[in-house]
């Protein structure tokens, strides 16, 4: 079997909040499935990529980097002709404003939402939404705290948190629309077979304890899931991710919005299934023949 090169680029534990191990599980899966495949694998973390390492000879680079400077690497090797998933600029769309933008410029189904700076905070900034409050999103970045996701039930309430975000120097924010329904969340790999979602409440899953007081108790409106997979691949291909996640909600009519999408996440309730294909999908992007990666996984 050919064997060819590939760089892996870890991501920063900073950038993983409340992810960590999981993270680092499904980078490793991965790097696992290739080497299963006759790749030769050398494993960067962000700090090494960025201190000159040589990855100029690999067939492809393979990165969970989010670094704002290691992400403008990968754009400058990206030009120079390297092949990178997820690409620099895929991540660099799913910053907060950067996606809400792309979103609803291409019609993707996404909630009302408004791009605010935060060094003028007045009140006709929340002219427009409903009684049933804002979210308010740090914009310039993907989420890292608690509190760059956070919901404002009045007007000031809201803008002490734009208050916040400008002493934190986070220079935008987006302000979306709380929408009533449940929250499910997904999993995909492009140009693969594989789509997986579920309800985060049902397990468990800590990351959104804070925001079950908001949305509510799941009632499991029916809804297409053909549908949710179609307008979540079509997000994730507007954004320019390959491997991706995100977040939905369906309302009592069976209407879908996406309200969140990420450039590779954990997988976590998935992985060992994930990363076959995430694989396959890698060798593809570098041109190499995958037809028996998926095949062996399932025997």
């Amino acid at each position: 079997m050919k064997n060819i090169e590939i760089i892996g680029i870890q991501r920063g534990k900073t950038f993983s909040p409340n992810h960590i191990g999981n993270d680092e599980a499904i980078f490793q899966l991965t790097m696992q499935a290739l080497r299963e495949e006759g790749c030769k694998v050398t494993i960067l973390n962000e700090e090494t990529f960025l201190s000159g390492a040589d990855v100029t000879k690999s067939m492809g680079i393979v990165s969970m980097a989010r670094n704002k400077d290691a992400v403008k690497k990968l754009q400058q090797l990206e030009r120079d002709g390297v092949p990178v998933v997820n690409s620099g600029f895929g991540v660099e769309n799913c910053f907060r404003t950067n996606m809400t933008s792309l979103l609803i410029q291409h019609q993707i189904p996404y909630p009302k939402s408004k791009i605010v700076s935060t060094d003028k905070v007045e009140d006709n900034l929340f002219d427009g939404f409903s009684e049933l409050g804002v979210w308010i999103k740090r914009g310039d970045f993907h989420a890292i705290h608690k509190e760059d996701v956070t919901f404002a039930s009045s007007r000031q309430e809201g803008k002490e948190i734009l208050r916040e975000y400008a002493l934190r120097e986070i220079p935008d924010a987006v302000l979306s629309e709380h929408l009533i329904g449940d929250l499910v969340k997904f999993y995909g790999v492009r140009d693969t077979d594989f789509f997986y979602w579920f309800y985060p409440y049902e397990h468990n899953h800590h990351k959104y304890e804070h925001y079950e007081q908001f949305n509510g108790n799941l009632v499991y409106n029916n809804f297409d899931e053909a549908y949710l997979r179609q307008v979540a691949l079509n997000a994730a291909e507007v954004l320019d991710v390959y491997v991706f996640g995100g977040d939905a909600i369906v309302d009592k009519a069976g209407n879908i919005h996406i309200i969140d999408l990420n450039d590779w996440p954990s997988f976590a309730p998935c992985r060992d299934t994930a990363a076959p294909y995430i694989a396959q999908l890698l060798l593809k992007k570098f041109e190499y023949k995958t037809d028996g990666i998926i095949a062996r996984e399932k025997q």
